[in-house]
């Protein structure tokens, strides 16, 4: 087998910006949200920040690059099917995941356009809100996807950011179906409750006969359940999803691994940047159940590694910080 995970989602450069509150109520921008925005708005919004603030980090993001870098500084050998331009920021990001020894299909020909930009701005409060404008993400579809390495691979990653576009989430429901062609688990994560709160039925669409394991937050297990209450937003999910991972913040993280509960206990520490932290997890999580460790184990280590990622700047950490936490399997 030549992948342990192959993941597909938007390709985002992150820009990320400290600030303060101010921010916000100067620009109208909601706080705390993932909020879609257009290339005018990019041009206003950025230049406000770099004037105002600096930039503080600069990264390969989007949400499932997060993810599968992740999984690939742990020990595992991973390909993300993406849509970058031919332009300086698609350079850098290619550059960016291929040096993190990740392999891509945007590894050659680009196409004309302009690669997607994600505005990170984070509070004193370790609260990140992000605008996001997709670029030619938008046109991630189809034939973007390489076969031969998901079918070469263990688990399928799937973003729920892609529910946005139609020809994105087609491709998302193509990796899926794909995946089940081939014998290839198939792992998805909701991302964000802007999308369980507004693109339920695509998320559905998605997800189509169910997956084997589903990642959520509480807010958006309870968005997708229409319920206030955990016990019933994971009874709903159980419906889906052979596996449910539900993180919970300061509270750790509940784990339903097909047969049992697992309550994975936190870890104290002081956020300063809760980007990435979701991103995180699932990433740890991945390469742990794709190396033979069970839930519980790769629940620990989760929740270990997604603590660490909050208490510095920026959605991922460094290469070398990554082998020491493995103690926690």
């Amino acid at each position: 087998m030549s992948y342990h995970i192959y993941g597909i989602g938007n390709a985002l450069v992150d820009k990320e910006f400290e600030v303060d509150d101010a921010f916000f109520a100067d620009t109208g921008i909601d706080k705390g949200m993932m909020t879609l925005i257009d290339e005018q708005q990019l041009s206003t919004t950025l230049d406000s920040l770099s004037q105002r603030y600096g930039l503080t980090k600069r990264a390969s993001g989007g949400s499932a690059a997060n993810t599968i870098i992740a999984a690939a500084y742990f020990g595992a050998n991973n390909y993300y099917t993406c849509s970058v331009a031919s332009d300086d920021a698609g350079d850098f990001y290619v550059a960016d995941i291929k040096a993190a020894g990740v392999d891509t299909n945007m590894d050659g020909e680009r196409e004309d356009g302009v690669t997607g930009k994600c505005l990170v701005m984070v509070t004193p409060d370790a609260e990140r809100t992000m605008n996001t404008y997709l670029g030619i993400s938008t046109q991630l579809g189809a034939h973007h996807i390489d076969e031969s390495a998901l079918s070469q691979s263990q688990y399928a990653y799937i973003e729920g950011y892609l529910v946005t576009s139609d020809t994105s989430r087609a491709a998302a429901v193509q990796v899926r179906e794909l995946a089940r062609q081939h014998g290839v688990k198939v792992a998805l994560t909701f991302s964000d409750p802007a999308m369980v709160q507004f693109f339920k039925d695509g998320l559905k669409d998605m997800i189509g006969d169910g997956v084997d394991v589903l990642f959520c937050n509480e807010q958006e297990a309870k968005l997708f359940a229409d319920s206030e209450q955990l016990d019933d937003a994971l009874q709903a999910l159980q419906q889906v999803a052979a596996q449910v991972v539900i993180t919970r913040g300061a509270e750790g993280a509940l784990i339903w691994d097909g047969q049992q509960q697992h309550q994975i206990a936190p870890h104290a520490v002081t956020a300063v940047d809760s980007n990435g932290a979701g991103d995180m997890f699932a990433g740890a999580y991945l390469y742990a159940i794709s190396h033979g460790h069970d839930a519980a184990a790769a629940g620990r280590l989760a929740s270990l590694a997604s603590a660490t990622v909050v208490s510095q700047f920026g959605p991922r950490l460094d290469p070398e910080q990554h082998e020491p936490l493995k103690s926690a399997l």
